[in-house]
């Protein structure tokens, strides 16, 4: 028997939201230079926040519309 769940994780490495975002690196770094997409480091680690994910998902939508 298999159980999934949908456990959503709260912080994303660099590499997951760049699919999750369908996005380079280098296009993730850009956006986070220009503050359009936040993180939090911890020590040198870099991580996205799910919170931070769905704001950008959202800002991406008011330009387009």
């Amino acid at each position: 028997m298999t159980v999934t769940t949908n456990h959503r994780k709260s912080l994303y490495r660099i590499s997951e939201a760049m699919v999750l975002l369908s996005m380079s690196r280098t296009m993730l770094y850009e956006q986070l230079r220009a503050g359009r997409l936040r993180s939090v480091g911890s020590g040198r680690a870099r991580r996205i926040p799910a919170t931070a994910i769905d704001e950008y998902v959202a800002l991406l939508e008011r330009e387009a519309a």
